[in-house]
């Protein structure tokens, strides 16, 4: 049994090399993706301390819109620019109808406000685009759907291009996002706030300003996970719940990290899937990957409540 579970999981990942590859490819695609939702309920957080429940709607909202004006028959790269103008608007409301009007509330009513965000955008969203299964415009967009065969070994590694042309993307949406964070003075305000909320306003920083540039922002990081999730796996209400596999990202990295949440969405991706192929399927007849993040992030918690990156907060009283 000992054996079963410890000694042959790691003989049968260095026996075959380039399955291994395989594994950690395609956990690898799967964390980039979950690192950058991450990344917008660390952005909203950092600047407001509202943690963002409404972060996986936005995704499948913004790949619905997309879709959604394409099969009306706009351009698919107007449609883009239409999208994006579409999650500028939603970031406005936000800020305007629900925010605003909130500033100065405990902790919990904003958070239950962006609960209200959540279940209006799925209502007005099956409204408008129906609640079937709907497929992304990857060709339209230049997004090629062909796979690049490897030969590591002597075996075959098969890296889809659509995964990689995800991967690239995600990758140079991080790096604009750091250095518009340290560079611009738009993203200096944004970390003032988050590092100093009382101090940073007390400076002329407008509150209501940054909130809708981190909203829009967070729009951005969601269409582009929406188009990328969208093509791997369709356009439906269900990408609701792949996005929520941000939150033991979240919970491993660090609510204020944007370090925390690209390695932790890195480490859950790539272990997940490890963990599926080499202890779950053998071992417990699959379907871990619905659970292991979760139990991950609960153990680190457990000895490092603040997550791996997180700063422990130290309360006098």
């Amino acid at each position: 049994m000992l054996n079963d579970i410890f000694i042959k999981p790691f003989a049968d990942m260095f026996a075959a090399p380039d399955f291994l590859l395989q594994v950690l490819w395609e956990g690898l695609v799967s964390g980039i993706l979950y690192a950058l939702i991450a990344l917008g309920f660390v952005l909203i957080f950092r600047s407001s301390r509202i943690f963002n429940f409404a972060q996986g709607i936005m995704v499948v909202f913004a790949a619905l819109t997309l879709v959604g004006l394409h099969a009306m028959g706009i351009p698919a790269w107007i449609s883009v620019g239409l999208t994006l103008a579409v999650m500028f608007v939603l970031a406005v409301t936000i800020e305007r109808v629900v925010l605003r009007p909130l500033v100065g509330q405990p902790d919990i009513i904003l958070f239950m406000a962006t609960i209200g965000i959540t279940l209006f955008l799925i209502g007005f969203g099956e409204i408008i685009f129906g609640g079937e299964n709907k497929v992304m415009i990857t060709e339209e967009l230049g997004i090629p759907t062909d796979s690049v065969v490897l030969e590591p070994w002597g075996g075959l590694l098969i890296l889809e291009q659509k995964d990689i042309t995800a991967v690239v993307v995600a990758g140079l949406l991080v790096v604009a996002l750091l250095l518009f964070l340290g560079k611009t003075r738009m993203g200096r305000a944004i970390r003032a706030l988050g590092d100093d909320h009382q101090a940073a306003l007390s400076v002329g920083i407008s509150l209501q300003t940054i909130w809708v540039l981190v909203w829009f922002i967070a729009g951005i990081i969601a269409l582009v996970t929406g188009i990328a999730w969208g093509a791997r796996a369709g356009v439906s209400f269900a990408l609701e719940v792949i996005a929520y596999k941000a939150l033991p990202v979240l919970m491993l990295g660090g609510l204020e990290s944007i370090t925390g949440a690209i390695i932790g969405g890195l480490m859950i991706g790539m272990l997940e899937k490890l963990f599926e192929i080499y202890w779950g399927q053998p071992l417990m007849g699959g379907n871990t990957e619905t659970w292991f993040a979760f139990v991950l992030a609960l153990i680190v918690l457990l000895f490092r409540p603040q997550g791996l990156f997180g700063e422990r907060i130290i309360e006098r009283v």
